[in-house]
């Protein structure tokens, strides 16, 4: 490469300035620099919310570098493809990005890599997706991890490396190569009229990463521990948004965590513990990637799960209408914000594999389709731990009543009102919004009677229990 060739910065889910090492290394150089965004084969898959909410991402991060003086230039079509006419455009003689670990982009990013390497180019990848590559954690006998809490003890006392600085200067190449436009692209076009109300809620860019952050080591992180399962309260983090398209890095996040920690603040721990967890989730992803798609344990392919979403039960389940008002707040929760608390996840989760006895891939595509903050990695990992089928998975065989689950943690009934309009004279606009969301065919409207239960929560545990007991594994 020649001192004067520009360096391509291949963008995916890396939407910052700090802690980049890609962009980092790019700007080092000492070369033109130029960042691009390619919405390939990979991208252009994503559900209706994750496309929309990554889209966002996309244009504060081009006014975040159009801020220190450069741009991002935007390309649709295939990866390999694109970023070939974009070497043949401008001389570069190198092509950087950051590392991704889902079975989709390491099997595109391979090919890519091969195939630009023949090119002659200088093609390199950086981590900063995560703490820790998922293959440099190892068990005592050479093998990955299983169980969480091994994970954990193995990883808890790892020296992190200090974030990077942030980038904020990047050398302009001579001339910019044509760019698509974004609002070209429809990257909302699936949200249909959600893409209004869901968007009321979203909270995007780097600058808007770490004010979170901040806020909740400030105030939230004290009383983690417990507030964190308090549905009805603002007890979490609400950092797997930034994280899920790298608005800001782990490892910022972590240092903050340790030095609440070190300042003896009660739940820095549980929260570390939650950074883990998703490292946890994406070490399995490594080394078996087909939990996305698969039972993670091969003895569950037998079991007799519903798998037809045409079901009145799943549609009901879908549609927050299942007569069970936890499980149907959190899921117009999840319509309106294009969020859901994490203990209901948990609950909706049980609800449907276990009184509902239906696959948990029908709740995991659901999840894929609707969540702003959706994570191949957790989302597999959530949903199979949930139905028993995964690694490290709550006991198969409980059950979780969400009446009593909203006894407990929801014990003035505040989200459950927050989320549902039906019963109220004078319902919230958080519940009335869903009725705006929703797609008009579901005909919908605040004036229907609330739902009896497509399942008593007696009859669905019983049903479930059954089946583990004749179960043939």
């Amino acid at each position: 490469m020649s001192d004067t060739s520009p360096v391509i910065v291949w963008i995916r889910r890396d939407l910052r300035l700090s802690d980049h090492a890609a962009l980092t290394a790019a700007a080092d150089s000492g070369r033109p620099v130029i960042p691009v965004f390619v919405l390939d084969e990979v991208v252009d898959r994503l559900g209706a919310a994750a496309k929309f909410r990554f889209g966002l991402g996309v244009e504060a991060f081009g006014d975040a570098l159009e801020g220190i003086g450069s741009r991002l230039i935007l390309r649709r079509g295939k990866a390999l493809e694109c970023l070939q006419a974009l070497v043949k455009e401008t001389g570069a003689g190198a092509v950087y990005w950051q590392r991704a670990y889902d079975p989709d982009s390491k099997d595109r990013d391979t090919k890519v890599k091969a195939a630009l390497k023949d090119d002659g180019l200088d093609v390199q990848s950086f981590a900063g997706h995560l703490l820790f590559e998922p293959w440099t954690v190892e068990t005592k006998t050479g093998g990955f991890y299983k169980v969480y809490t091994p994970f954990w003890n193995a990883v808890k006392g790892t020296d992190i490396d200090a974030p990077q600085t942030a980038v904020s200067d990047l050398k302009a190449p001579s001339d910019w190569p044509d760019s698509d436009t974004l609002d070209d692209w429809q990257m909302d076009a699936a949200m249909r009229r959600g893409a209004a109300i869901v968007g009321k809620h979203v909270s995007v860019g780097e600058e808007a990463a770490r004010g979170r952050l901040g806020a909740f080591i400030a105030n939230g992180i004290e009383g983690y521990g417990d507030g964190r399962n308090m549905v009805a309260e603002d007890g979490c983090s609400r950092m797997s948004e930034p994280l899920t398209y790298g608005e800001i890095s782990p490892r910022i996040c972590w240092h903050a965590g340790m030095r609440a920690r070190e300042e003896g603040k009660a739940g820095a721990e549980t929260w570390l513990k939650e950074l883990v967890w998703r490292e946890f989730a994406y070490h399995l992803l490594h080394h078996t990637p087909h939990i996305v798609s698969d039972n993670w344990r091969e003895e569950w392919r037998s079991f007799p799960w519903n798998e037809d979403e045409r079901k009145s039960e799943v549609i009901a389940w879908k549609r927050g209408r299942t007569g069970v008002a936890f499980v149907d707040a959190a899921m117009r929760e999840m319509y309106v914000t294009g969020t859901m608390h994490n203990r209901a996840r948990m609950i909706v989760a049980s609800y449907l594999t276990k009184h509902l006895m239906c696959h948990w891939r029908i709740g995991q595509a659901w999840f894929e389709d609707c969540l702003i903050d959706w994570d191949p990695a957790s989302n597999a990992l959530g949903w199979q731990w949930t139905a028993g089928s995964g690694p490290d998975a709550t006991p198969y065989f409980r059950v979780f009543n969400p009446d009593t689950q909203a006894e407990k943690f929801d014990p003035k009934g505040q989200y459950r009102k927050a989320w549902i309009a039906e019963g109220q004279s004078n319902p919230p606009e958080t519940a009335t919004d869903y009725f705006a969301a929703v797609p008009e065919s579901w005909s919908l409207d605040t004036g229907r009677d609330y739902p009896d239960p497509v399942v008593t929560l007696d009859e669905g545990r019983k049903r479930a229990l059954d089946a583990y007991e004749n179960r043939d594994f």
